[in-house]
């Protein structure tokens, strides 16, 4: 978006509307009011900077530890299955039962993304996401008690079907507080709190380890319980503190729930927060071509993403460490990768681009995996390249997700198209589950070779996803551009979002 200059204060009209942003100036006796950079007057009891400490503070740790748990349950299995799951369920050696196990997750999981976005603005976020919350830390308890395969198949499909509102929900929300210039850093923050989760469930694991055979139950039964309690008792209180959208925020006063609805209408255009979801806005935002290219951009890295995620220890555990000593290396690749997330987080917000920020962890990730697939016996080598891997994989994902979620104008084509993207891309994950088989250990070579080839998907449909709004701004900024926009009522650039011409996309 185009800075614009600020306007003057005036009684008679709470807003303006300049070619590619909307104005908001209320009424305020102190005519020395400070303005933000969009040209958007703040209350005079507070700045920008802290009311947006006050909202990093409301928004952001909550939902990080929210996801953080919800991942920790989704790939705790593969700390279990070190500690023997495959064995006590009578999993056959060399079978695929293991990875169809964690292929059912996905089917539940990807089928209900978009319905559950629509459940999530019709019952407001505090109430939706803690009900998922306890539903899939109930269900991880649960999956510690089975006692045989199909038992196991079943709380995987079920806990899938609970954590599936998570991610979309959580990445929607944050969507709704920031504008686009300062949005990455928190993504990535929030983003990254699946790279803290692998960390901290490697620890976790090593530390539970030890109580193997404690009352009856083996290690990994353990794992499984001690999570799900501690998600279940954690949604109890976040019933009481999860954020709502800001129209909805009664710890904001009014002025500041203006202000904030303001700046982001001057950012993103009008959200038509005020109306339903309805199946014709679905249909709408399917006729975008470039939310299907954004469907394939996050579909690229979801292979690697989740194969790390799964497969890390069993991979680990082949360089001749012992089950102990596996759970404890698999945490330094994940603490690395949240440093990494964060720095190129950072810049991507100081220059306010994203397409290469998107780029350079994806070249990051595939050197790793080349690596990995020339090199079998250096196991140091192999090691740090698992570095690269995690780091590249984990610092790409949450800039893509926000460049194509922040670029997504209204409520109603970002709840869509975010599900979309999230839904779509987790399709990836039945992928990843078959590409690391235990009859291919320990050089897994063809799972190597799948991760590959999917992130080069990745960085070309983030290369025709850059060229698309790269065009769409410059036609808008043409004359005939400028001239369509005119002839709209502001009715109408609401509820074309995005694809009004006075919209400009995020490069």
């Amino acid at each position: 978006m185009a800075k614009q200059e600020k306007p003057e204060a005036s009684p008679d009209s709470e807003e303006r509307n300049v070619p590619g942003n909307n104005y908001y100036d209320p009424e305020f006796a102190n005519t020395g009011a400070e303005y933000d950079e969009l040209g958007v007057v703040c209350p005079p009891h507070t700045t920008e900077r802290k009311l947006l400490a006050k909202i990093d503070l409301r928004v952001i740790p909550v939902l990080s530890i929210l996801y953080l748990l919800a991942f920790l349950d989704r790939t705790n299995i593969a700390n279990a299955a070190v500690y023997g799951l495959g064995t006590d369920l009578g999993l056959p050696p060399g079978s695929n039962q293991y990875n169809t196990a964690l292929t059912i997750f996905f089917v539940s999981y990807v089928a209900f993304e978009i319905p559950s976005n629509v459940i999530l603005k019709k019952l407001k976020p505090h109430v939706w996401l803690s009900i998922c919350m306890f539903a899939f830390g109930l269900i991880t308890i649960c999956q510690g008690l089975v006692t045989n395969y199909s038992g196991l198949l079943a709380t995987r499909f079920f806990l899938g079907l609970a954590e599936t509102g998570m991610f979309p929900g959580c990445f929607y929300l944050i969507g709704m507080w920031y504008k686009r210039s300062e949005a990455q850093k928190r993504y990535s923050f929030f983003f990254s709190s699946t790279t803290l989760a692998g960390a901290f469930g490697g620890l976790l694991a090593a530390a539970i380890g030890k109580m193997n055979g404690m009352r009856g139950y083996s290690a990994w039964r353990w794992i499984f319980i001690l999570e799900g309690v501690l998600t279940c008792l954690v949604a109890f209180l976040f019933f009481f503190i999860i954020p709502d959208f800001p129209e909805d925020a009664k710890w904001l006063t009014e002025e500041e729930r203006e202000y904030v609805k303001a700046r982001l209408r001057a950012d993103q255009g009008r959200s038509a927060a005020d109306r339903q979801i309805t199946m014709k806005d679905v249909v709408n935002v399917f006729k975008d071509y470039k939310v299907i290219v954004g469907g394939f951009m996050y579909f690229g890295l979801i292979v690697p993403a989740y194969g790390y995620a799964f497969f890390a220890p069993g991979i680990i555990r082949t360089y001749g460490y012992d089950a102990i000593q596996t759970q404890l290396h698999s945490v330094p690749p994940w603490a690395c990768a949240f440093g990494f997330a964060m720095i190129i987080a950072y810049f991507s917000d100081l220059i306010r681009h994203r397409f290469l920020f998107a780029l350079i962890p994806i070249c990051v990730s595939i050197t790793g995996f080349a690596i990995l697939l020339a090199e079998h016996y250096n196991h140091n080598l192999e090691y740090a390249a698992l570095f690269l891997v995690t780091m590249g994989t984990y610092s790409a994902m949450p800039v893509i997700v926000c460049w194509f979620n922040m670029n997504l104008g209204g409520h109603h084509r970002r709840a869509v198209g975010t599900a979309w993207q999230i839904g779509f891309g987790n399709i990836g994950g039945i992928i990843a589950t078959y590409a690391f088989l235990s009859t291919d250990a320990p050089f897994f070579t063809r799972g190597y070779a799948i991760c590959i080839g999917f992130i080069c998907l990745s960085a070309l449909s983030c290369c025709v996803y850059f060229v698309a709004v790269l065009l769409a701004n410059r036609r808008r900024e043409s004359e005939g551009g400028r001239e369509a926009g005119r002839g709209l009522t502001e009715y109408e650039k609401t509820e074309r979002g995005d694809l009004s011409p006075d919209y400009r996309y995020q490069l």
